[in-house]
């Protein structure tokens, strides 16, 4: 019986940029020389990376999954957003998170950074053309379970 490989579906890479120093050109050695078929690159906000990432991964011969890890305005806490990890499943999905993408830059950014509105990455995973992966509740649901309290499921 062989082992299922593993892909990684949350990768930041030097396209994050504040975030991470993984250079693409060896995150595909190491998919290579790991065995896997597969790799997501879901750099902070941004597609910046895009191209780079999927040249690179077809040539050696890595299939190449395209997100976004996507910072969502939360209303009760500014300074703490919620975070949503978002997959292309097609070109239709591409084309939705590249729009996404850009209405945070253009009509989304809390001090210098972009952010989504609420609803707006979730309309998006509803959508048949990208996948929710992840997220992360950063704020009153972690900070009741920190402090002893029964939290409720998001």
């Amino acid at each position: 019986m062989t082992a299922t490989p593993f892909v990684h579906l949350h990768v930041h890479t030097e396209f994050s940029l504040l975030d991470s120093t993984v250079r693409i050109p060896d995150l595909m050695q190491h998919c290579v020389t790991d065995g896997m078929p597969a790799i997501a690159m879901t750099d902070l906000n941004n597609l910046f990376g895009m191209v780079k990432f999927y040249k690179q991964a077809a040539a050696a011969g890595i299939k190449p999954i395209i997100g976004v890890d996507l910072r969502i305005t939360n209303d009760d806490e500014p300074e703490r957003p919620f975070h949503l990890v978002l997959l292309c499943q097609n070109t239709v999905g591409y084309r939705n998170l590249a729009r996404l993408v850009s209405r945070c830059y253009l009509e989304g950014q809390v001090r210098g950074e972009p952010r989504a509105r609420q609803g707006d990455g979730a309309d998006l995973a509803r959508a048949s053309s990208i996948r929710s992966v992840a997220r992360t509740a950063v704020g009153r649901v972690h900070r009741q379970a920190g402090q002893g309290h029964r939290s409720r499921r998001p």
